[in-house]
């Protein structure tokens, strides 16, 4: 069974912090378009900031279409 929070329980925050990898997913409006999925894990490059908000550091890649459908949509799942 799946659980929805409506924001990061603090018991989680730990074992988040822990992890040495994620991943980010964005995908265009367009039918047609690419789901993109990126692993990350660069030391430093994601903080909690707290029970709702977070930040990575996005490193370009080859396509750049992380930040391409973020602009479109401003939708993305960090995993």
């Amino acid at each position: 069974m799946v659980n929805f929070h409506d924001s990061i329980p603090e018991s989680f925050i730990p074992w988040i912090n822990e992890q040495h990898c994620f991943w980010v997913a964005t995908a265009p409006l367009s039918a047609d378009g690419h789901v993109n999925v990126s692993p990350k894990g660069m030391t430093g490059t994601f903080k909690l900031l707290g029970p709702n908000a977070c930040f990575y550091q996005d490193l370009s890649g080859s396509g750049v279409e992380t930040i391409s459908h973020l602009r479109e949509n401003k939708r993305i799942t960090i995993m």
